[in-house]
């Protein structure tokens, strides 16, 4: 039964062979009832069993360099030929070693920004490069939106390894997009998430970025505030002196600074997490056309999140958006949703969703999954450890690569395992009818694992007898494995 809960340096690449003799070191018995491997229970609202079947968008098992660590996925038509396109980035960094390069002495680190065409066939997409090594050192995040009025979306890009790069789009697939790396950026620390949305309604979008500080922040750099910031530009976005930052705060840590209308009243605000301080804070909007925004705590009731990544839905139908994300505390830890108040400045109320422990949560997204009206969460975790081969002595126990849903049953959650896998990170999600079947898939990065990482696509397939829960694309991959 389903499991119900109520309250980077450069890869080596790996041949075929080595793979095959890796497989031969797991013991039968232990890894043969993977997930999913393991008939599905969850069904749709029309009673027809859902399963999941994997589809590869940017493989990196076909391409000719290293492209690993997918994290960032936007999604936009980029060439307005009337079909979504794929925006992703790559750290192409197993171990952080790229953390202490210096030019002019070694080779420039790894990293990439994709962009994944799409076309009429969700399974035929035309990937290029836009960015890569020092322009795209250790990227983690992207963000899409026409910075200079000319009608294609530009990219936003934050790299951990010290600044923000504008990517303005040249209008046509395969031509070179003119860059700019955010002068008050440069040097100045790690960027991990960005964000552009128009707060000020004047028509231009402004970039919000928290600096986290340090790409690997050690005990010092807890103690040590950095800002979440908004840059604002005026004029042409190639030129550096037509940029501003505004500095909203300082706060060990920073991980998110995310546009959302949180009060309702049609203007957006911004919701901060900070992994110091473990605790999540929000910018009103004035609303007065001006920047000038007021800092508002958000204590939480029962539970405690950092905020890496969250999502904002209205879960209990009050008409108050409220916040889904990992958190840890009195309701539980793992997966939660904080319900917003009344009053402003009363205690956000926690409400416990459901657990992927051991393995941890990294991507989320809120969407209809089942189709029967209410607001389902498919999440995915991070695996701990080797990310080149298979560890031969990984234990059920260790954190691992999973994928999964909680489905929304009128208060309570029922979780539904689709696939877990020794060696896997799932960073984004977003929730798009893929093949326009009229139901949810979900498009996806994967890191920590290669040659396994990239983008792909799980098309949400529905029949009548349970199936497979999930099918990969891959006839190779990292062990599918069972739960603890």
């Amino acid at each position: 039964m389903p499991n119900l809960t109520t309250s980077h340096g450069i890869l080596r690449r790996i041949s075929p062979l080595l793979l095959t003799l890796a497989s031969a070191c797991f013991c039968a018995p232990l890894w043969a009832q993977g997930v999913g491997d393991q008939p599905t229970e969850a069904t749709a609202s029309d009673g027809r069993y859902i399963s999941w079947q994997e589809h590869l968008i940017d493989d990196a098992a076909i391409l000719d360099f290293v492209l690993s660590g997918g994290d960032g996925l936007v999604m936009a038509d980029l060439d307005l030929d009337g079909y979504l396109d794929i925006v992703s980035v790559h750290e192409s960094d197993s171990s952080y070693d790229s953390a202490n390069f210096t030019p002019g002495f070694e080779a420039p680190p790894e990293g990439y920004v994709r962009i994944a065409f799409g076309s009429a066939d969700p399974l035929q997409w035309h990937n290029i490069t836009v960015a890569k090594e020092l322009d795209a050192a250790a990227p983690e995040d992207a963000a899409i939106a026409d910075m200079n009025g000319d009608g294609y979306p530009d990219i936003l890009v934050a790299a951990e390894l010290s600044h923000i790069l504008y990517l303005q789009n040249p209008g046509t697939r395969d031509a070179s997009w003119p860059r700019l790396k955010l002068p008050m950026t440069e040097g100045r620390g790690s960027y991990i998430r960005v964000f552009a949305a128009d707060l000020d309604g004047d028509g231009t979008p402004e970039v919000i970025a928290p600096n986290k500080g340090a790409q690997i922040p050690g005990p010092d750099d807890f103690a040590v505030s950095t800002p979440v910031s908004v840059f604002k530009v005026t004029g042409d976005p190639l030129l550096g002196d037509n940029w501003r930052e505004i500095e909203l705060g300082h706060y060990s840590i920073p991980q998110n600074s995310e546009p959302v209308d949180l009060d309702g009243d049609g203007d957006l605000d911004i919701v901060v997490g900070t992994r110091g301080e473990e605790r999540l804070l929000w910018f009103e909007n004035p609303g007065d056309g001006s920047l000038e925004f007021v800092e508002h705590a958000i204590g939480i009731n029962g539970a405690r999140m950092g905020g890496f990544n969250l999502e904002y839905a209205d879960l209990n139908g009050d008409g108050r958006l409220d916040i889904i994300g990992a958190g840890v505390g009195r309701v539980g830890n793992g997966l939660v949703w904080i319900e917003q108040p009344e009053r402003k400045g009363d205690a956000w109320n926690a409400h416990f969703i459901g657990e992927f422990a051991p393995d941890s949560f990294t991507g989320l997204e809120v969407a209809d999954i089942d189709g029967d009206g209410d607001l389902d969460v498919f999440a995915g975790s991070y695996s701990r450890g080797e990310r080149e081969a298979d560890d031969a002595n990984a234990q059920l126990t260790d954190p691992m690569g999973r994928l999964g849903w909680f489905e929304n049953a009128n208060g309570s959650w029922i979780r539904h395992d689709v696939s877990r896998r020794i060696r896997g990170m799932f960073d984004k999600f977003i929730a798009v009818d893929m093949d326009g079947d009229g139901d949810i898939d979900f498009a996806g990065t994967r890191g920590n694992s290669y040659p396994y990482d990239g983008v792909f696509w799980l098309e949400q397939v529905r029949t009548t007898a349970p199936a497979p829960r999930f099918v990969r694309a891959r006839e190779q991959d990292s062990h599918e494995v069972g739960l603890p």
